[in-house]
């Protein structure tokens, strides 16, 4: 049986970090199964006064794709917390993971939100936010998107559960159209 990945892609400040942690609460209670989290931001170095570029986390993305795989070959389902600003950095994850069953999740909510909570966390540099939202990649398709702002952190994990009974949809799609590009 092949591994569940479930890969949150959304905005700095969309409320990644908080659902990561509810759903994989939610999963074990529900089901049983244990997921660990792994999140983009234990492999970077941010704080208020630096920005985060495309290559630095293109850098990394290496280094990350094998912690992945690491958690997955241990007999792990996985949810992953990213935000991803461009195509080469998704191909190296999903090629990465392709042994896996990838759920794509868009975790997102309104512009002036995230500038909100941007300022409000105080430990990112301003316009990171803003900057995510605007490069986020891909914009589309995704298995499920949840606005943090229009629906609570409740009841998007229990659609995010819903979507893991239907199978990934998706990531076929994506890798699809990615391939009649190169």
């Amino acid at each position: 049986m092949k591994q569940n990945v479930i890969l949150f892609n959304g905005p700095s400040s969309s409320g990644k970090s908080t659902l990561s942690i509810a759903v994989q609460k939610a999963l074990e209670y529900e089901t049983g199964e244990k997921y660990g989290v792994l999140s983009i931001d234990d492999f970077l170095h941010m704080t208020i006064n630096e920005t985060i570029y495309e290559e630095d986390v293109f850098e990394i993305t290496p280094k990350f794709c094998k912690a992945a795989v690491s958690m997955v070959s241990s007999q792990k389902n996985i949810i992953i917390d990213h935000v991803i600003t461009s195509k080469r950095i998704f191909k190296q994850l999903i090629e990465a993971l392709e042994f896996c069953d990838l759920y794509l999740i868009n975790v997102t909510c309104p512009l002036q939100e995230l500038i909100r909570r941007e300022q409000q966390r105080k430990n990112r540099c301003l316009g990171s936010a803003e900057a995510s939202f605007q490069y986020l990649f891909p914009q589309e398709p995704y298995d499920l998107t949840v606005d943090t702002f229009q629906t609570s952190i409740e009841e998007c994990t229990l659609q995010i559960i819903n979507v893991l009974q239907n199978g990934p949809n998706a990531i076929y799609k994506i890798m699809n159209k990615i391939k009649l590009e190169d």
